[in-house]
């Protein structure tokens, strides 16, 4: 994670000027803090100081983070400057950038409001990336033409740059009523026929009525498999849901057109439908665990036994060593073992439909993380807006909806939970978003999760909250009270140092992670030891200070140019850096809701084809799996993707090679790792934008890859045919297969 700078830079207007459809604003009345009564008209304001509209109050010398402020401006719009114009659809109020959330008044009236409060029912979340356009209606009484109006934001900061910044702030005559129209597409289900939900949101105060079309089409053949039109009302300042069943394919591409009524205008929008590949689990038992696991000497053990199937279950282990239990209820290996050495254990789940079992080696040795980790991270959901409350909700979720089932157990709190100030004896503790962090660690246990902390080697972290450097003894006692299993320890602060210090030498660099590591060493649990972004050649280093995982990548986003430039450009070369309990770590999933860093929730960006391809070349790339949306949301589709188990193998696969890039041929990449079992993983990845024909035999004999003795589709979870070698990819998808030859 890293925080980049959010205020572009822009040229600054220091007049208040009308001109003939918009009044820009460009200096304002400014007060950090809070109260209501600010939004009024009639409030006296002449204290407060003033300050520019199109610039942060970070670049303004005001320092606030983590608080609100208000900005406030008197003007008087002239009704002659908009004479001749259809005022019908009303005026829109034009922010650039407010960082981060905001409710904005006009004459005392809330016209709009973006991102989420700490006061909120849902608590904070950030939105300085979304421009604000907020539809006052022309006629309403709000706007009071020729006479003095008053416009009041009142803005909360997180962290960083804080304010109204960009062009400045004005308003616009609004003549087009598809502007005023909003659509959004949610596929609800994703069988053969799928239902699809469109929501249209009527941002203007007049009823808007139009046509709304949707066409299914084959996305290889072009060819039209359905259309279905509704009629479509939305009044003022309302929303409304239709709903459609469309067939559905693997390969098919969906058009929604709405056209406006009055005049006969049209906006359309054009997504790849979702489709599940993996079959459903079976009702009976089945045991997902990794072959391996790792514990120090005398170190606590918490393993769930993840096992699929139809609940109730009765979990059990035979040939436990001395120190270990089994929750029978629930499913988890507890104690210790003291004596080194590799025990054979034989888990055991049933239930009314059958048993399975499953022997996997426990190792008591020196090395943990002998797979790459599995679980959930806040961040890429709710950035700097996490609470305890949402990270309660994604571990409950995680075991509702049965995806520590199938492995993932680490439940992460990301930056932002943080105290302002240490105490006297310089102690960290957590901010009012979170409390009895103890217990949460207790809870997480008692179901077989691991507890997961964010932290920095630096004054401060990345979102500006205390860090830990010259402080890791104290930081990893209070850490190890709460019963932390994993640290995720981020560069940002000290990279900071780095670059005032101008040493950007390997024993810097080294230094603060080896003091960190030195301290998690004497805690009396294991702790996962994450060399988090911003250092740099971490793979060549990080080794050495025991990391078990480390940033190889930049930042992930939910866009195909950032998931194909991370695994395929950036991490391509880190192979020879993998092995077990060291892993290169090419950042965290990006599929279900995401936040965008703490914005508002949406579905990832990535098509059904791009989300298959960066789940399986995280899997190839025996990256760990680190799951970036609200669980609690979670569909079919996403559920599915993440739980497939002979992809999930393929991740966790005890050999721990990371796969090559063994051949490029135009849009074609062809990886392929080895497993331990003497077969191999292959992926063949279309990174172009039009369908490829491919004959995959002809790229494995370039491998020097013969006859194959079988071939299996993973997502599919099929034998294939080993003489039918010809495949159809779509545009950014992939045909992940194991082989043995």
């Amino acid at each position: 994670m890293s925080i980049h700078l959010k205020t572009l830079a822009v040229s600054l207007l220091v007049s208040l000027a009308a001109h003939a459809q918009t009044t820009d604003i460009t200096r304002a009345k400014f007060h950090a803090g809070d109260n209501a009564a600010w939004k009024a008209s009639s409030f006296n304001d002449n204290g407060w100081q003033e300050i520019s509209t199109t610039d942060s109050w970070n670049r303004q010398g005001i320092k606030l983070v983590r608080s609100y402020a208000w900005y406030r401006v008197k003007f008087t719009p002239k009704k002659k400057d908009f004479s001749g114009k259809n005022l019908k659809y009303g005026l829109n109020l034009c922010i650039r950038y407010i960082d981060d959330a905001d409710e904005t008044y006009l004459n005392g009236v809330l016209v709009g409001k973006t991102g989420g409060m700490p006061s909120d029912k849902n608590g904070y979340f950030g939105a300085w990336d979304t421009p604000r356009k907020y539809n006052i209606p022309a006629n309403s009484g709000i706007i009071k033409w020729d006479k003095e109006n008053v416009l009041a934001i009142r803005v909360y900061n997180e962290g960083d740059d804080g304010g109204v910044s960009g062009d400045p702030i004005h308003f616009e005559v609004q003549e087009n009523p598809l502007d005023g129209i909003k659509m959004g597409v949610e596929q609800k289900t994703f069988t053969a026929e799928s239902r699809f939900d469109i929501k249209i949101d009527n941002i203007f105060d007049c009823t808007q009525n139009g046509v709304l079309t949707l066409e299914m089409t084959n996305a290889e053949t072009g060819s039209v498999s359905k259309t279905s039109t509704q009629k479509v009302s939305v009044k003022g300042k309302k929303s409304r849901t239709f709903s459609f069943a469309m067939p559905n394919e693997n390969t098919s591409r969906l058009k929604i057109t709405y056209k406006d009524n009055d005049t006969q205008n049209s906006t359309a929008q054009t997504l790849y439908t979702k489709y599940i590949l993996t079959p459903p689990a079976p009702a009976t038992p089945r045991i997902n665990n990794a072959l391996v696991y790792g514990v120090r000497p005398g170190k606590p053990v918490i393993m769930k036994i993840a096992a699929s199937g139809d609940k109730p279950m009765k979990y059990s282990a035979a040939s436990l060593p001395q120190g270990l239990s089994v929750d029978s209820v629930r499913g988890v290996v507890y104690g210790s073992v003291d004596k080194r050495g590799d025990y054979a254990l034989t888990l055991e789940a049933q239930n009314s439909k059958g048993k399975d079992t499953k022997t996997i080696t426990l190792k008591v040795g020196d090395k943990i993380a002998l797979t790459p980790p599995m679980g959930w991270n806040s961040w890429n959901c709710w950035g700097l807006g996490v609470t305890k409350q949402k990270v309660l909700e994604s571990a409950n979720a995680m075991i509702e909806k049965r995806l520590a089932d199938y492995g993932y157990n680490y439940v992460n709190i990301d930056d932002g939970w943080e105290s302002e100030t240490r105490d006297a004896q310089g102690y960290i503790s957590t901010n009012e978003k979170f409390s009895q962090m103890k217990e949460l660690g207790d809870w997480l246990h008692s179901h077989g999760m691991k507890f997961g902390i964010y932290s920095s080697p630096g004054d401060l972290t990345c979102g500006g909250y205390l860090g830990s450097l010259n402080h890791e003894k104290q930081d990893t006692k209070v850490w190890n009270d709460w019963g932390v299993d994993y640290l995720k320890y981020d560069c940002c602060g000290y990279t900071r140092n780095i670059a005032e210090d101008q040493d950007k030498s390997a024993a810097t660099q080294l230094e603060p992670y080896l003091k960190m590591e030195r301290e998690l060493r004497r805690l009396p649990r294991d702790v996962f030891y994450n060399v988090a972004w911003g250092a740099e050649n971490v793979c060549r280093w990080a080794y050495g200070v025991d990391g078990n995982s480390w940033r190889t990548t930049d930042d992930i986003r939910d866009t195909w140019e950032s998931i194909s430039d991370i695994g395929f450009r950036q991490q391509a070369d880190k192979w020879p850096f993998s092995m077990p309990g060291h892993w290169n770590d090419p950042d965290m999933l990006v599929v279900g809701k995401v936040g965008g860093w703490g914005g508002t929730l949406h579905d990832s960006r990535l098509t059904a084809d791009e989300q298959y391809t960066h789940i399986s070349l995280w899997s190839l790339l025996a990256a760990p799996l680190l799951i970036g949306c609200d669980i609690s949301q979670i569909d079919d589709f996403t559920f599915n993707l993440l739980c497939n188990s002979e992809v999930i193998a393929i991740d966790q696969d005890i050999l721990g090679k990371q796969a090559k890039q063994e051949i490029t041929d135009g849009s074609i990449q062809v990886w392929k790792r080895p497993l331990h079992d003497g077969s191999y993983a292959v992926g063949i990845f279309n990174l172009g934008d039009k369908f490829a024909k491919v004959d995959f035999g002809k790229y494995f004999s370039r491998l020097g890859i013969g006859k194959l003795q079988s071939a299996r589709d993973l997502w599919r979870q099929q034998d294939m045919n080993p003489a039918e070698t010809e495949i159809s990819i779509a545009p950014h998808g992939v045909k992940l297969m194991k082989i043995r030859y």
